[in-house]
């Protein structure tokens, strides 16, 4: 995969170290043949910003160097009388083109720590959320392990008949192989869930990504005396989106519906989960629930990195969800409701094969 991604990387930066080339020829030129030296010197820190966006820092370093050097060579390839003049703004020049450069490295190091930030807090969401889900998590895999218990003792009773009824024996196995792999799907999509690698975009059923969340979520809807209502398009098309952190974005809204619910009474808890093809590009998703909503004017906060309504919440968990949902070309946002509040979001459908496109008689 890397090697793969150097090849294609490989072309754009031979063109862009073609492209700055050029420029810094250019600007020699301008600056040796005309007078107005810092006019055209100070057009080589264009060329060390384009720079810090494609090369390493050793680089962009010794390409300010070189930058700083014509400056000064085409100072003194330039007959004018006004030396004095020139000296000072090839000063200038110099001093630009080395401010330029450490202002620009500066910048590109601050952007690569708040990545790093970002992901750290996405990962630290995930494993919050995982952590809020641990009674459905003990509850998906006791279910298969049980399973399991039950089928090893009724094939060693099968066995310890005379004669041994190995038929059922078999069947007993059987299910016991089946349920281990049950509970290896749990494990496999909790480590999906709990991850922090980078996944591609692909084409993915929503609907059953949505159970999916959903079957996390039932343990605690039941414990907390929730209703959860399903009504999911039938026929839904592939949606184009990273799996895993729409799964991410699912469960926390899931798990935010849940918990708003539960602060009203019991008979009025309930929290219908909806997907529905929006136009001809893409799919809505919405999480309505019966809980106290939200004040007026709260509905674009909600959104905001460290603002919450909880006594004990991070403000995390939306903004997150924000950036995921953006990231993979959807929208989010939050209406009220009487009762209870709604959460939506839409994502991009994947393209269809072009034979599969309808025909003008809808086949």
């Amino acid at each position: 995969m890397k090697s793969e991604q150097t090849s294609r990387q490989r072309p754009q930066t031979v063109l862009v170290a073609l492209g700055l080339t050029i420029a810094m020829a250019l600007v020699f030129v301008l600056d040796t043949v005309t007078d107005y030296a810092v006019a055209a010197a100070l057009f080589y820190t264009t060329v060390i910003l384009v720079a810090t966006r494609n090369f390493s820092v050793r680089t962009v370093v010794a390409l300010a160097c070189l930058c700083a050097a014509l400056t000064v060579l085409s100072f003194a390839l330039t007959h004018s009388g006004f030396y004095e003049v020139g000296l000072v703004n090839t000063g200038f020049s110099i001093v630009a083109i080395g401010v330029t450069t450490y202002l620009a490295l500066r910048l590109v190091t601050a952007e690569a720590a708040a990545g790093e930030a970002r992901e750290r807090l996405m990962r630290m969401a995930r494993i919050t959320t995982m952590g809020e889900l641990s009674a459905s998590i003990a509850h998906e895999v006791n279910q298969p392990l049980a399973a399991m218990v039950a089928s090893a003792g009724a094939g060693k009773r099968w066995l310890a008949q005379e004669p041994p009824n190995v038929e059922k024996a078999v069947g007993a196995f059987d299910r016991i192989v089946s349920d281990a792999s049950r509970a290896g799907e749990v494990i496999a999509r909790i480590r999906r869930m709990t991850k922090g690698e980078v996944a591609p975009s692909e084409p993915f059923d929503f609907n059953a990504a949505v159970s999916e969340a959903v079957r996390f979520v039932q343990t605690e809807a039941e414990r907390r005396e929730v209703q959860l209502n399903l009504e999911l398009a039938d026929d839904l098309p592939d949606v184009l989106a990273d799996k895993v952190k729409i799964e991410q974005v699912a469960l926390n809204l899931l798990l935010n519906a849940i918990e708003a619910t539960a602060l009203v009474e019991a008979p009025a808890r309930t929290v219908t989960i909806r997907s529905v093809r929006e136009g001809a590009h893409e799919i809505m998703f919405s999480v309505s629930d019966t809980g106290p909503g939200f004040k007026p004017g709260e509905a674009n906060a909600l959104f905001d990195a460290f603002w919450t309504t909880k006594p004990d919440g991070m403000g995390l968990g939306l903004a997150i969800s924000k950036s995921i949902i953006e990231a993979n070309g959807g929208r989010i946002w939050a209406s009220n409701r009487h009762p209870g509040a709604v959460f939506s979001f839409t994502l991009p459908l994947a393209a269809r094969p072009h034979h599969l496109e309808p025909t003008e008689d809808g086949r």
